[in-house]
């Protein structure tokens, strides 16, 4: 507190050390607006490196465990590329002989090059997961305890130091499987950091009513870190596999820095109050002033038209500041608010259908002839990508539309029903072509990463301030640890099962992702009935005030 009884804002704590030199370099403050652009940007950012670095393992393994059995069906080296020109497509055909030619790169990568390779390769994929999802349903409640911004900048360092590992493995000629499995491992215990913060970073900030758009685009950053880090691995590939795995986790290594220097995980770090409490803006005070803030418990219907700056010059209430003042909810607590349960389970299996595509697209492509030809794992790799360009279309389509009928759980059901005819489809007439492939990758991205986006975002947030919290509790980032902790346990099984299932022939996995589409619609009947039932009788007693008032203005006239 200063003498004149405002706070110093200088003094904030939890005031990121970018912030207030670039503070001292201007000689005044950002404007609340200011500061939540500048917090979705470094969230974005931040886990657009998370995704970056998880797809490296979905480029490289055909170059781990090739399979010698593609043959050219038109007796030509190379197709004509893509429309576009050839960043998408362009074939390589490969036959038998090609394979042998091209020396051990293309022989595989002892311990994955036996006939247990694809097992392997599916058991390094549930080893990262499957810590992950264990370690995130503890990641949650620390974040909630501990400096977000801290606890961020720390896994993201910690993953990029554990990717890169995955990798050194290449240049140290390392043939021992328990290497890659522990490396796997240790990263996915370290990106268990990421999701509850970010979540709980932008939900501090934001309040309920935009939530869904804002978090929709937002959420963009998945699909963007799918895309950069499937193009990054792909490009540096040709140089040695190990690289695929070293620049993508220098980058979240960088990453991690850029959150440590410049993110303000609470408003209150920088001396403005939360979007989740109800606050009064004093006459004659600028909204870029640093004063300090009165927290006052509130529904989450609070929006950012109420969540101005509060004097305290008159009040003897102690304030709330920073993330150090406050009083993290335990995870039965957390597990109990409605409709956790049942957006938890639906995560986990429409995650474990968006982490088999995440895993094992580019393997598809490479393994399956599109028009009578094959491409080579460059290109796999690079054509992959726009399932995620359609993810982020249909993350911020199921944004807006769940704002606007305020019914999440309705669109999220919608969204995974529908994903059931697009998977069939692209697997029926995937082949036929590149076009028709393209084309129905994008619808299926869209429709399968539309629920998903919806679900470890907006919803995530939206639980993590229910009302029954009554405002004395942080919960985001233990709900979002929860509800995206089950889901990363379908995300675990997926690709593991895809691994086994693969060799019995590609219908058996589609199959199981279509099982899953259907189930996870189903885990959401309940929340949807009582959605719709909500409506309806909502409808109902308006009209019928409706009438009512209509009725009663003949009598109220009569009277005067």
């Amino acid at each position: 507190m200063t003498t004149d009884g405002k706070t110093d804002h200088h003094s904030t704590r939890g005031n990121p050390p970018g912030i207030s030199v670039i503070r001292r370099i201007r000689g005044k403050d950002w404007s609340f607006n200011t500061y939540s652009y500048v917090v979705l940007l470094v969230t974005f950012m931040a886990y657009t490196c998370y995704h970056a670095s998880r797809k490296p393992s979905s480029i490289v393994k055909s170059v781990l465990y090739p399979e010698p059995n593609r043959i050219n069906t038109t007796g030509t080296g190379y197709d004509s590329p893509w429309p576009i020109g050839d960043l998408f497509v362009k074939e390589e055909l490969v036959s038998y002989n090609d394979v042998l030619k091209r020396g051990k790169h293309s022989k595989g990568w002892e311990p994955f090059n036996d006939e247990d390779g694809t097992l392997k390769l599916g058991a390094i994929d549930v080893a990262f997961l499957a810590c992950y999802a264990i370690a995130m349903y503890f990641a949650g409640h620390v974040a909630d305890s501990w400096d977000l911004r801290l606890f961020l900048s720390t896994g993201m360092i910690g993953s990029g130091i554990f990717v890169g590992l995955f990798g050194v493995g290449y240049f140290c000629n390392i043939h021992v499987f328990w290497f890659y499995l522990v490396m796997q491992m240790l990263a996915g215990l370290f990106q268990s950091t990421g999701w509850p913060s970010v979540v709980a970073v932008v939900g501090n900030w934001f309040g309920k009513k935009r939530r869904g758009l804002i978090m929709g685009i937002w959420n963009a950053h998945t699909s963007v870190g799918n895309i950069c880090g499937s193009l990054l691995a792909a490009s540096v590939l040709e140089y040695g596999w190990g690289w695929s795995f070293i620049v993508p986790g220098g980058f979240i290594f960088l990453g991690g820095i850029m959150v440590y220097l410049f993110l303000p995980a609470y408003p209150e770090d920088v001396g403005f109050s939360s979007p989740n409490s109800s606050a009064v803006k004093p006459v004659g005070v600028p909204e870029d002033q640093a004063v300090e803030v009165v927290t006052v418990p509130n529904d989450v219907e609070a929006q950012r038209g109420d969540e101005m700056i509060v004097v305290n010059e008159q009040s003897n209430v102690k304030p709330q500041i920073a993330s150090t003042n406050r009083k993290s909810i335990g995870i039965v607590g957390a597990w109990r608010i409605p409709g956790v349960q049942q957006f938890a389970f639906c995560l986990f299996l429409a995650k474990l259908v968006a982490y088999t595509f995440l895993y094992w697209l580019p393997f598809y492509l490479s393994q399956t002839a599109i028009g009578g030809e094959y491409m080579s794992v460059k290109s796999a790799g690079n054509l992959s990508t726009l399932f995620d360009v359609g993810g982020i279309v249909g993350g911020i389509l199921a944004g807006y539309i769940s704002d606007k009928l305020k019914a999440r759980a309705t669109t999220a059901t919608s969204f995974m029903f529908v994903a059931i005819p697009s998977l069939i489809l692209y697997r029926i007439y995937g082949s036929i072509s590149k076009n028709i492939n393209i084309f129905l990758m994008i619808i299926a991205g869209l429709c399968v990463n539309g629920p998903y986006a919806l679900i470890t975002t907006a919803v995530s947030a939206d639980l993590g301030t229910h009302s029954s919290l009554r405002g004395d509790s942080r919960a985001l980032a233990t709900v979002t640890a929860l509800i995206d902790g089950t889901g990363s346990l379908g995300a675990a099984l997926g690709p593991l099962l895809t691994g086994f299932l693969s060799k019995f022939g590609w219908d058996k996995v589609f199959g199981m992702l279509i099982i899953c589409a259907a189930g996870a619609g189903l885990c959401l009947s309940r929340l949807v009935v009582n959605e719709l039932h909500e409506k309806f009788s909502h409808r109902t007693v308006s009209a019928r005030d409706n009438v009512e008032a209509l009725a009663s203005q003949p009598l109220l006239s009569g009277q005067r």
